[in-house]
């Protein structure tokens, strides 16, 4: 062998494996294959950034709320793997854009009914004990999809359960915050408020607070994103979003709740009888298989039916899988950890043998309950409610392969509302 052949072959990798080498010749791999290998990577940085070919894993946002500071967009649910949810990738839900706030600028005031009044900078905050707990938070609207009668066709995992993500929170349990400030007897409600244009702000059971809340100044390890409520956020674990105020900047310690603008002409839910109710704060079980899943398209053969549940009363305990829309079900395997309030991935193997079939979930928690069926769901919820969807999720996989929303039109339900999240009507 000449010298430059020599040097060519070592350019392309040929020479560095007998396998490589032997693939090569064998046409396996073609010259774009062996590309990288023929010159160095980047250098180091200092802040890592995600593979360029990833650059489509993004979060889902509906074409009209690009404009508006206003609205939600989704996380891509079936682009995920695991069970924590990338800061970059975490749903999104705000009332009046996302603020920028200096963290040097930064205090926490908690006052009212309290011995003594107080205020926190971000590092007065840090000096507390800390606590890392991973739970998810998700939308009261999340699932609002489902509301439509009939049911989009082109529904995919993200926009049907993607207002959901699940996060290893980092911060100081209000509950030592308020032993601080000292609570009085007559103390019942918080009333926490955001630093946000539209100063959000909702009601929350002094309970509760003084149960596992935190205030939490860290998502996965970093700073939370802006867009999370960067410095500091509280995280109620199991229940809704709305509750979880962002850029948090004051506690009111009360008797009584707010009954602000969003606890009373939003996030109240609408019953099947016409009652309403204003305080449904726990989130229901809920499952959804994201592979496969709406959109995609699959071969006949092995594959590993892949998905999601989460419960906010407390850990999952079962999920089941149907071939047959509820006739028959197979237990899948829950992948540890699984803990409370959080997700937990659910896995089954499979052999399609290319007829069509309908897949659904649904997911137990250790307080017992399950998700209904659609036709289930809405002998409880009204029609013009648009919160608290957990219905089981179908997925229709046709002959060839192509996967479609499988949940069936029901007969006397009239089309509900469009879907919306804090009262914006919003095609999602």
């Amino acid at each position: 062998m000449d010298r430059r052949r020599f040097f060519k072959l070592l350019g392309g990798g040929i020479l560095l494996s007998p396998l490589l080498r032997a693939r090569a010749q064998q046409g396996l791999w073609d010259a774009k294959t062996l590309e990288p290998l023929k010159a160095l990577g980047t250098p180091l940085s200092e802040y890592g950034e995600r593979a360029s070919f990833e650059a489509e894993v993004v979060r889902y946002i509906s074409p009209n709320l690009r404009t508006r500071t206003s609205g939600a967009d989704f996380a891509p649910l079936e682009k995920l793997n695991g069970v924590i949810t990338p800061n970059g990738l975490h749903f999104e839900r705000h009332h009046g854009g996302v603020p920028q706030v200096d963290p040097q600028a930064y205090r926490l005031v908690i006052h009212g009914m309290v011995g003594q009044p107080l205020m926190f900078t971000l590092e007065d905050l840090k000096r507390f004990p800390s606590t890392t707990r991973t739970y998810f938070i998700e939308c009261a609207g999340n699932g609002q999809n489902g509301y439509r009668n009939p049911p989009d066709p082109n529904l995919t995992a993200t926009r049907s359960r993607g207002l959901a993500s699940n996060v290893s929170w980092t911060g100081v349990p209000l509950a030592l915050l308020l032993k601080e400030a000292g609570i009085k007897p007559e103390a019942r409600w918080l009333i926490p408020e955001g630093m946000d244009a539209v100063a959000y702000t909702r009601s929350l059971p002094l309970d509760k607070a003084m149960e596992d809340v935190l205030v939490a100044y860290a998502q996965n390890g970093e700073a939370l994103r802006p867009e999370q409520g960067y410095p500091v956020r509280l995280v109620v674990p199991g229940w809704e979003g709305s509750i979880q105020v962002k850029w948090l900047r004051r506690i009111l310690v009360t008797d009584l709740p707010t009954m602000s603008k969003d606890e009373t002409s939003e996030y109240t839910d609408v019953m099947a009888d016409g009652k309403v109710f204003a305080f449904t704060w726990i989130m229901d079980p809920e499952s959804i298989i994201t592979y496969p899943s709406g959109l995609q398209q699959i071969k006949p053969g092995f594959h590993e039916i892949r998905g999601l549940a989460w419960s906010g009363y407390g850990r999952i305990t079962k999920v089941q899988i149907s071939f047959d829309e509820g006739k028959t079900w197979r237990e899948a395997a829950l992948e540890a950890p699984v803990e409370r309030r959080a997700f937990v991935r659910f896995k089954l193997p499979w052999n399609w043998d290319g007829k069509e079939v309908v897949l659904w979930s649904r997911a137990w928690d250790e307080a017992g309950h399950t998700q209904p069926t659609r036709g289930e769901f809405f002998q409880k919820w009204g029609r013009n409610n648009r919160y608290h969807y957990n219905a089981i999720q179908a997925w229709r996989i046709a002959a060839d392969g192509r996967v479609s929303n499988g949940d069936r039109p029901l007969s006397g339900l009239a089309q509900g509302p469009s879907g919306g999240c804090g009262g914006e009507v919003f095609d999602v």
